[in-house]
């Protein structure tokens, strides 16, 4: 899933952002993309291999959540702590060292012979994936005020889709089907280490921004703004759906299509997570010009669509059905995720953009991982498909509720332009 910058800058002088327009930066923009993007891919990868981790060390589908869980807490941790850091010490400085993070983690990887060293190197992932996204994402809206917020809203998705089918393929037609894919990604992470301190530091000396306050800003500021609090509540459901799904493709999709299909290809698992992933990159594309509520609400009747056909791929053994309901739901998850952060953030003045932002991650990755926990022990005791049954009628009831009214109908935001980093208008 997507990740934000911690906006907690303070406000930024109209001479800088005139500077900053008049001096685009393609080429970083360009190797910050690609960055992103190979983080992106490494968050994914390990979906396909899944089920050769399960063969191979004979542990059931909770403990596989629990994997998964362990990677989307570690992320949301340094979010919420390394998250702003960049903002102090720079760019290049931060993205530096979660590169050299991410590269020890896919170096467990490579040694990984148990579940508990499967489950280290998941934990050092998703901290070091989390350290690297926010200055990641910051960079680029430095780089290129114009693009930034649309390249950073669909480069998420669109990595991950890369990594689910970059690893599915390397895993059915390459030799070390459970080493090679780290080791493409070990490398491409060195070369990038190197490549950071070639790249300009984006973060102007001058700016407010670069400021003292480094170790202040490690301490998480969880707050929502009054004036944004009903609205948080309302939209809670459509977003727990949102990355509730999310959460069960990256972790149980693979076995899910197995069980339901007995095609055991990884390059199908990954092609299913890959379906849900591009398809929420197109949809964010699509529906980036449309009115905020407008975008919300689509998006929430297309996922509940789109999940109501996956179950009756599932139940009809059919995989294409089961790939068009992904289709379906992806166009949906896509939707409603660009929908509630066009509508929740306008509603933050810019001193309160972090801590609402902040609790925003709070609820979304405790949304992608508890649930997919919960639905790796329930298939432990029913069964995979019984599970998947309760788990899609959660989902349906949470998207129920938000469509019956919890949707808000209007934003009355202090400042629309305080979302200006996502892509499309900002209110409505």
């Amino acid at each position: 899933m997507s990740t934000l910058p911690r906006p907690d800058a303070g406000p930024v002088r109209p001479d800088d952002l005139r500077r900053d327009a008049e001096t685009p930066r393609p080429g970083a923009a360009l190797f910050f993309a690609a960055t992103l993007a190979t983080f992106m891919a490494a968050s994914s990868a390990p979906t396909p291999l899944y089920r050769l981790y399960q063969a191979e060390w004979s542990f059931s589908p909770a403990v596989l959540t629990v994997v998964f869980g362990i990677y989307a807490l570690g992320l949301l941790a340094a979010l919420l702590t390394v998250g702003g850091l960049s903002d102090h010490l720079g760019r290049r400085p931060v993205i530096f060292a979660a590169l050299l993070l991410q590269a020890a983690a896919i170096a467990l990887f490579i040694a990984a012979d148990s579940t508990a060293a499967l489950m280290v190197a998941r934990a050092v992932q998703g901290f070091a994936t989390g350290a690297a996204t926010g200055a990641l994402a910051a960079a680029l809206l430095d780089a290129d005020r114009d693009r930034g917020p649309l390249i950073n809203s669909l480069i998420n998705p669109v990595g991950m889709a890369l990594g689910a089918l970059g690893a599915s393929v390397l895993v059915d037609y390459a030799p070390w089907p459970m080493r090679l894919v780290y080791g493409v990604l070990l490398a491409a992470f060195v070369v990038q280490a190197g490549l950071v301190w070639l790249v300009p530091e984006t973060l102007a000396s001058e700016s407010p921004s670069s400021r003292p306050g480094a170790l202040a800003s490690l301490r998480p500021k969880i707050a929502v703004p009054p004036r944004a609090r009903e609205t948080l509540a309302r939209i809670t459901p459509v977003n727990v759906a949102v990355w509730g799904l999310g959460g069960f493709y990256l972790s149980l999709a693979p076995s899910l299509l197995r069980a339901a299909t007995d095609v055991t290809s990884a390059l199908a698992g990954g092609s299913l997570v890959a379906t849900l992933t591009a398809s929420g990159a197109l949809a964010i594309l699509v529906l980036r010009g449309r009115p905020a509520h407008a975008v919300l609400t689509a998006g929430a009747a297309v996922l509940a669509a789109g999940v109501a056909t996956i179950l009756l791929g599932v139940h009809a053994h059919h995989l294409a059905l089961l790939f068009i309901g992904t289709m379906v739901a992806g166009f949906g998850w896509g939707g409603a995720f660009l929908g509630v952060l066009r509508v929740l953030l306008p509603l933050a003045a810019p001193a309160e953009r972090a801590g609402l932002m902040s609790a925003y991650f709070v609820q979304s990755y405790l949304a992608m991982s508890v649930p997919a926990i919960l639905a790796g022990v329930l298939a432990r005791s029913i069964g995979l498909v019984p599970a998947t049954d309760v788990y899609a009628a959660g989902l349906l009831a949470l998207v129920a509720l938000a469509l019956a009214g919890a949707i808000p109908r209007r934003i009355t935001a202090p400042s629309c332009p305080a979302a200006r980093h996502l892509p499309g208008p900002e209110c409505g």
